[in-house]
């Protein structure tokens, strides 16, 4: 089992902590800094270019750009890998993101994965002039142009949505054949996009973990699946517990150790493979920073060899 960490104040989601808003930049430094250094596996961040109004009671109008915080990240650290929970597809041309996504590759040396959905929220696609009604498509071909372009020095091109040809491309990423592509989403389309692709990342908002194991049936019964049984990735995202879970400061840590065991161990049973390290109640900076080197220390062990 691989463990992620998002980055803390990427998104400002209603209710969340009051240190989290407080946090200035020397801050976003030392947590980067210490999250690579505790041995956590992924730090990412998330993805929203504006919020459409509707959406903002539930999910708030502060979101960062993640782009810019996946380079921030690869900057401040120096083992762990970048990745974006998720990156919506539509949202970028496929050339640009694939120069961007390279030229990361390399300056964190090797360590970017790309995760990417279709999107949802129509309001935000009007916005920046992306293609909602035709976003599956759109996805599919410009997932298939940002291959070309990191396997070929002059890719050439021809799509229903593109047309690539007399230009160069380089530099190419430091991964080969190329960073990891994992997909996000739920739908029978999503799922057969992944079994095309090197990985899977639910939606957590509207499947449960339960469900993830009819799920991956499905991806592992597409043709294009095969050969990928010994290296598919499956990441769950793992919020807040529930109610009745302990808090990290409430001094309850063996009941919350064997809760999380019991929880981490249903994933794994279920075929996840990485899973985000949820939220364990933390009040300050120090805490949060406290409850990470517990759980990589007394959690993380028993998934570990």
């Amino acid at each position: 089992m691989k463990f992620q960490v998002a980055l803390p104040g990427n998104n400002h989601l209603p209710g969340t902590a009051d240190w989290i808003l407080q946090l200035q930049a020397p801050d976003y430094q030392d947590l980067a800094a210490t999250v690579d250094d505790l041995g956590f596996d992924i730090l990412s961040t998330s993805e929203h270019i504006v919020m459409p109004d509707w959406e903002v009671p539930r999910l708030g109008p502060y979101w960062t750009h993640a782009l810019t915080v996946m380079a921030f990240i690869a900057g401040a650290t120096r083992r762990i890998r970048v990745d974006a929970t998720v990156l919506v597809m539509p949202y970028h041309h496929p050339v640009e993101l694939a120069k961007a996504m390279a030229t990361l590759d390399v300056l964190s040396g090797g360590r970017v994965n790309l995760s990417v959905g279709v999107g949802h929220a129509e309001q935000e696609f009007q916005v920046l002039g992306a293609p909602f009604a035709k976003r599956g498509r759109w996805t599919d071909e410009a997932l298939e142009v940002m291959k070309l372009c990191w396997a070929e020095p002059m890719p050439v091109f021809h799509g229903e949505f593109f047309d690539i040809e007399g230009v160069a491309f380089e530099p190419r990423p430091l991964q080969q054949p190329r960073p990891p592509i994992w997909i996000g989403g739920n739908s029978q389309a999503a799922l057969r996009r992944a079994a095309r692709h090197d990985g899977w990342q639910p939606n957590p908002v509207t499947m449960s973990a339960a469900e993830v194991p009819a799920a991956l049936d499905y991806i592992r019964s597409q043709p294009e699946f095969a050969g990928k049984e010994d290296t598919f990735d499956v990441h769950f995202l793992v919020g807040w517990m529930g109610d009745g879970f302990p808090r990290f400061g409430d001094g309850q840590l063996d009941s919350m150790r064997g809760q999380l065991v019991d929880a981490i161990g249903t994933l794994a049973g279920y075929g996840v493979t990485t899973m985000s390290v949820p939220a364990l109640g933390a009040t300050s900076q120090r805490e949060y920073v406290d409850s990470l080197r517990w759980f990589i220390e007394e959690v993380a062990p028993a998934f570990r060899s």
